[in-house]
């Protein structure tokens, strides 16, 4: 869904539902182009580009987890690759030309993938870490409702059981 054009740093953050602190933040470390300059007292206004670009590294910061600065190392290597892409689409490029651009376009790729693979390694990592949790707390379960057992023998039928009473 595309935002309206020219929309203030508050509609924008509405939007992509983020802060305008985050936004500024953003345009400081280069990862939203700064703001142009304008008449004082006039308000910054943002394209559908911006917008689209601010929902990109949103979508990307939460899904991957990475800092901004691999948020921005991701986001250079996919500029870089587009450039490559609209030079590939020009019908007068040579074959040799076309091969330098493709064998830049995976560079590019092997970058992106090495941050995201290092993510989901770390991912993959919390995860076995958290099964085997998990299978000590069942493990600690087992035990205590064995040794429950043995103390607390169960009841001949008709008898109420001997230990504690739950309630």
């Amino acid at each position: 869904m595309s935002a309206p054009e020219n929309l203030r740093i508050g509609d924008v953050a509405r939007l992509v539902g983020t802060t305008t602190r985050t936004i500024r933040y953003y345009e400081e470390m280069g990862l939203l182009p700064a703001a142009p300059q304008r008449p004082s007292g006039s308000h910054r206004v943002y394209t559908d580009a911006e917008v689209e670009r601010l929902r990109e590294l949103m979508r990307l910061k939460d899904l991957l987890g990475v800092s901004l600065g691999e948020l921005g190392t991701l986001l250079e290597a996919e500029e870089a690759r587009a450039e490559v892409r609209a030079q590939l689409r020009r019908e007068d490029v040579d074959p040799a030309r076309r091969r330098e651009l493709l064998t830049e376009s995976l560079g590019h790729l092997d970058r992106q993938l090495t941050l995201v693979r290092h993510r989901a390694d770390e991912l993959a990592k919390l995860d076995r870490e958290l099964d085997e949790k998990r299978k000590r707390v069942r493990r600690k379960i087992r035990e205590l409702d064995a040794n429950a057992a043995a103390t607390f023998p169960p009841a001949p039928a008709g008898r109420p059981p001997i230990g504690p009473v739950s309630r």
